[in-house]
């Protein structure tokens, strides 16, 4: 192309049709198929079925029509829980961590610089340190089920020891992670039987802990409250790994914890979990940022950042990182952890989100979602072919027991509600056949939690007719 030749831009294009002639001549072939010719006909694709280009107008239209396609819970009644929930996000978190400094700043690999946001992860760790009553906390995790497989390994890099052994009432997802992370690097995991029938039904049973002692068990992990909903008693449960030996970890939602007591006050030794609950959506599965604090006696083995606070050379506050074991400083095989990521904005959506609510929000919050989960629970009850599953205490979370529950959970989505989990996905003991987990929080208004009970009693019922007849 002569060089007084002006030369077209196109926005969306590597290269002009001048420069790909101008390639395949240099090349020596006339067009591009031809350069493809040697490729065997029976291992060439064939070409995609493209349609034509569409104007922004028109392709505007096309995006809005395939999106009108999506039921999101905001426009249906949902009872969904296990680990993802549907709770009210004041306008405050949403226009705080879209402000530039926040959104476009990924890490502060320039401490000295990144003051705004080292303050933010400070305030963020001293948070979760409140609300789980621990003494330090890092700069937040990947998500919730990585967390917990991270602090496996702490766990076993303080202890000397290799056993993992998990309750069979922490969320599946969490444990098929930990799972994964156990076999990768050939450490035993143990998962404890499920208590499904007797007095201990429901929660995480403190004499199989005892009877591990003087096995190599480097930690045990249970939630609380557990993936049934039932709050397990972690006051014996932190006996129990004592007289093993074994460390205490503990995955919360971090909601319960304003109106349940701290783990840290119940002797856990590590606790994890989730930031989606607080001022992060749903957003039809993620993103979501975890969180994991632990004692003051276990800070160097702590993964991932951590920011301090400390008074630079002019008298003023500052704020640093610090104990920076992560593998971007330090040596690859000293690391503690190898994922980098940390999710900082999910951390601070959190962060904003428990400064809005306060301590007196949060424990109201709770009251609110106790109080309508144990109306739920009764009124579902009593429908005929309805049962509760166990007896036991339980925050916002309950499991039934629904005659033909998966048909009965198909009818009600058709009536535009998201009725529950059926925990048979998980669970294949035939104690926990149609049992479903309900959740419910502060968005089930009075008026959803009686139209639910109305149209389960409806589709229950139709199918008991169908029966009969």
């Amino acid at each position: 192309m002569p060089a007084s030749e002006p030369r077209l831009n196109f926005a969306y294009l590597p290269a002009t049709p001048q420069d790909r002639e101008e390639m395949l001549k240099e090349i020596g072939v006339r067009t591009f198929e031809e350069l493809l010719s040697h490729i065997p006909d029976n291992v060439r694709a064939k070409p995609l079925a493209l349609e034509n280009g569409l104007s922004e107008l028109e392709l505007t239209r096309k995006v809005k029509q395939l999106s009108a396609k999506n039921k999101p819970i905001s426009e249906q009644i949902s009872f969904l829980g296990g680990g993802s929930y549907r709770r009210f996000v004041p306008a405050a978190v949403s226009s705080i961590v879209s402000r530039s400094e926040f959104a476009t700043a990924y890490t502060p690999y320039q401490p000295e610089v990144s003051q705004g946001s080292l303050q933010a992860i400070y305030e963020f760790q001293t948070a979760i340190c409140l609300l789980t009553g621990m003494e330090v906390a890092n700069a937040s995790m990947y998500d919730g089920p990585t967390a917990l497989a991270e602090a496996a390994y702490m766990a076993v890099r303080l202890s000397n020891k290799k056993a993992i052994v998990l309750s069979p009432l922490v969320n599946p997802e969490y444990k098929m992670v930990c799972k994964t992370y156990a076999d990768s690097c050939d450490l035993p995991y143990i998962e404890l039987k499920n208590t499904l029938s007797g007095a201990k039904a429901g929660a995480t049973n403190v004499d199989e802990i005892k009877a591990l002692k003087g096995q190599d068990i480097a930690c045990v992990a249970v939630q609380y409250t557990n993936y049934f909903g039932v709050i397990e008693d972690l006051d014996a449960l932190s006996k129990a790994c004592k007289e093993i030996g074994a460390l205490l970890l503990v995955v919360t939602d971090p909601i319960s914890l304003g109106v349940l007591k701290a783990p840290g006050d119940l002797g856990a030794d590590i606790v994890v979990g989730d930031a989606q609950s607080c001022g992060n959506f749903l957003s039809f599965g993620g993103p979501s940022a975890g969180y994991m604090a632990c004692r003051n006696d276990y800070i160097r083995q702590l993964p991932g950042r951590l920011a301090g606070v400390t008074t630079d050379n002019r008298g003023q506050r500052a704020f640093t990182l610090t104990l920076q074991t992560r593998e971007q400083h330090i040596r690859r095989a000293k690391a503690t952890s190898n994922i980098c990521t940390n999710q900082a904005l999910n951390a601070l959506a959190m962060l904003v989100y428990l400064s809005c609510m306060g301590p007196k929000g949060l424990s109201e919050l709770c009251e609110i979602s106790v109080t309508r989960a144990h109306y739920l629970q009764e009124k579902l009850c009593q429908i005929g072919g309805v049962s509760a599953v166990f007896d036991k205490p339980f925050f916002n979370e309950f499991l039934v027991k629904i005659e033909n529950s998966e048909s009965v959970l198909k009818k009600l989505q058709e009536r535009g509600i998201l009725g529950g989990i059926a925990v048979s996905k998980f669970y294949l003991e035939q104690e926990l056949k149609d049992c479903v987990l309900i959740a419910v929080t502060e968005m089930n208004e009075q008026s959803e939690l009686d139209a639910f009970a109305d149209a389960l009693k409806e589709c229950v019922g139709a199918r008991q007719k169908v029966l009969t007849v």
